[in-house]
Formats: C-alpha cells, structure tokens, sequence
C-alpha cells in the first residue's frame, strides 16, 4: 500500500481561483448571451511591448543558427540578465548586492512556494490575514500546520490586516522563524510605508527571524514614503528575501520570468547552532531542482531594462492605475467603501453590511455581469471584503465600472 503526503488532505476545498472559474464557466454555460468582465484573477492585458517583443524575436533568430544557439544555461540565471536587475532595481537605488545573490526563475508564485523547503518543520510561522493562499496552502503541504478549524490552520500565527490598522500587519506578540510579508499587498493593495517596514526589520533582528518579502507588485507603487525594496532599510540583508516578478511589471503572466534575492550574509542553523548561508542553500536547491528560464524569455526580459522598454512599460503601467482609479470612482458612485489601488493594482471593497464575500461574488456575476474575488478566499479575516484588479482594458474596465455604479446595495 503507498501511503500518500496526508498534509494535502489538510487543505479545504480546491484553490480559490479554481473554484471563481468553475462558478464563471457554470454561469456562462447558464447565459451564453452574457458578456462577462472579469476584474477578478490578476492576469494582465496589454500585450507585452514592442521592446520586449523585438529582444524575443532577436534571441529566437540567435537560437536557429548553430554559431549562436544555446542548450542549457546556468540555473541561477544568465549573467546579463541578473546584471541588468542588479543595476537597475538594486545599484541605481542606492542597494549594495551583487550579481549572485540574484537567482533569475520562471516566477514568484513557485519561488515562494518553494523557498519553505530550506527551513525546518518545526519553524513557527507567520503571515498576513488575508493572504495570498500560496503563502499558507505550501506550509499546510510541508506539514508545518495542525488542522484546518474555524477559519485558521493550527500551528500559524495569523496577523489581522483589518479596516482599523490599515490593512498593514502588527508585529506579532510571540517569536516566528518565519513572516511572509507582501507590500503592495495582494489583495488589500495596502502597503508599508518606510518607518512601518523599519519596524519589522528590527523586530526580525532582535528575533533571529527570517522575512519573506513578496515585492511582486512594486512597479506600482506611487507614494514616495513606501519603499521599492525591503532592502532600502538598513540591516535588511541579514533578515529578508525578496521576491519580484516581471509578470505584472512587463506583463510576462505567460512568458514566465522572476528573480529572487538572497543576501549572502543572511543565514540559518542547524540542530548544533552551526550557522550557514541562505544563499548557498537555495542556491544547491536550485541546481538539483530546476534547469533555468529559456534564454529567449531571459534576453526578453533584459530588455525591460532598456530605455525603450522603461518607457514602454511605465505607459502599460500607467494604464492599469487610470483604471484602478476608475473602478474606485465606480465603487464610490455605487455607495460603497474601498481601499487600496493606488500603490497596487488591486482594490479592496468592504461589502454592505449582512452580504458575505460569496453572496457579493453572485450578486456582482448574475446583476452586472463582473467577475471578482471573495475576499474570505484570502483568510478569515478577509470576509465581508472583495477584491477587484485593475488589469483589463481601459475600454472593459469602464463598462464594469458603469454596470457597478448602477447597482443598488
């Protein structure tokens, strides 16, 4: 008899996202007339720009002509793109890393997913409530969790991100080994202003504690005050990882390329209290593990790096926040209380009083047509809240817009 990994049978139902496009397949199914417009999964779409575009066409050219092809590259990432990220997101703002605490991988959600494997069972976690699911679902498979009982996996320390703190989490009251922290926040769009991310790097200092910063959306941000990089604070490098995507940034949610930094001066221990670098770890993970991104995805992404592709993407990116802004407009003709979309692509309603995040989820399907996300898909603390995305054309996210602001609640 093979016994399977009974962690997995730990977690309720099937992934949130999963069970949105089951709801909308039925519903369309139902109404084929319908015209549905989503402004709930975070998929992009503007087509990737002309400058990443020509880079891919390039290194395609390169890889049908025998002086020029490539077979596998190096797993951490070729040194061209991993020297362009140093520059441009760590040198230019004043961050001292080098090259090969930079790991070039086919995106953020598996980066994330799967750093927790370098850590212990035992290690106690932390992480915001809501919460993007990955964080929590890949520590209930490595069976860091207890059971799954009244909204909360035992074992976790969930931090609250209420209407009262600003949807930004307090430092908890007990140690951690681990705080998944993601600023701009997925989905509260909330995000940490530096004297707020200050405190969690002192905090993680005097714990010997390990931030797992997911900095995907940081291209958004618009307010001086929140930084870009954990790595802005000072002693940062001893106590964080950051993750970042080129998905939500150039649009690559189909192209797949990210990067993870890790400091080399940040380490762990073992059972002796011996200690050894992260770095090193993740990576030996890395080499064993995964064979690296396509050299065509990687010149791609190079190019986001240019003049031309700053240019380019900084005008898709723009887009999305008019539209963030529209939808707030919308939501606040309609009556209703709304947060984030100004550092993040992501708005965060409250829901009328005595309607559940699923009970919003059909009235905003069957009346206006508009698919969302039901906040309590994010954590017990995210019920009676509903998350809506900024990445649709301008032209359907005005028409969701309208058909939001003329519902009655």
């Amino acid at each position: 008899m093979t016994l399977l990994n009974d962690n997995y049978l730990k977690l309720p139902g099937s992934y949130l996202f999963s069970t949105i496009a089951q709801r909308v397949a039925a519903y369309k199914q139902a109404h084929p007339q319908a015209q549905v417009i989503s402004l709930g999964i975070g998929d992009v779409s503007r087509p990737l720009v002309p400058a990443v575009i020509e880079a891919l066409h390039k290194a395609s050219d390169e890889m049908g002509r025998a002086e020029t092809f490539r077979g596998y590259g190096p797993e951490q990432g070729y040194a061209f793109l991993r020297e362009a990220i140093l520059k441009h997101d760590y040198l230019d703002r004043n961050i001292q890393l080098e090259a090969d605490e930079i790991f070039v991988s086919d995106g953020a959600k598996s980066d994330v997913a799967n750093f927790q494997e370098l850590f212990d069972v035992s290690c106690k976690v932390a992480l915001q409530d809501p919460v993007y699911p990955v964080y929590l679902d890949t520590n209930v498979m490595a069976g860091r969790t207890g059971i799954f009982e009244n909204g909360h996996f035992g074992g976790i320390v969930y931090l609250p991100c209420t209407e009262e703190n600003g949807f930004i989490p307090q430092l908890p009251k007990e140690r951690v080994d681990l705080v998944y922290l993601c600023s701009p926040n997925n989905p509260t769009g909330a995000a940490m202003t530096r004297s707020e991310l200050k405190k969690w790097v002192q905090w993680a200092s005097d714990n010997n504690s390990i931030i797992l910063y997911d900095s995907a959306y940081e291209a958004f941000i618009s307010q001086p005050d929140v930084p870009h990089s954990i790595y802005e604070i000072p002693g940062a490098q001893k106590v964080a990882v950051e993750f970042r995507s080129f998905s939500k940034t150039a649009g690559f949610t189909g192209t797949r390329c990210a990067y993870t930094v890790v400091p080399k001066s940040l380490v762990v221990y073992d059972e002796g209290g011996k200690s050894h670098p992260l770095n090193a770890l993740w990576l030996r993970r890395q080499t064993t593990k995964f064979n690296g991104v396509p050299y065509i995805v990687q010149r791609a992404a190079e190019a986001v790096f240019s003049p031309m592709g700053q240019a380019q993407i900084r005008e898709v990116i723009g887009g999305y926040q008019q539209n963030a802004r529209v939808i707030l407009q919308a939501l606040r003709e309609a009556g209703l209380t709304a947060f984030g979309g100004v550092n993040a692509p992501y708005i965060w309603l409250k829901t009328p009083q005595g309607v559940d995040s699923w009970a919003f989820f059909d009235k905003l399907l069957q009346e206006a047509c508009v698919v969302g996300t039901p906040g309590v898909g994010f954590g017990a603390c995210g019920e009676g809240y509903f998350r809506l995305t900024a990445f649709n054309t301008p032209q359907l996210t005005q028409e969701a817009a309208r058909r939001i602001a003329g519902l009655s609640f």
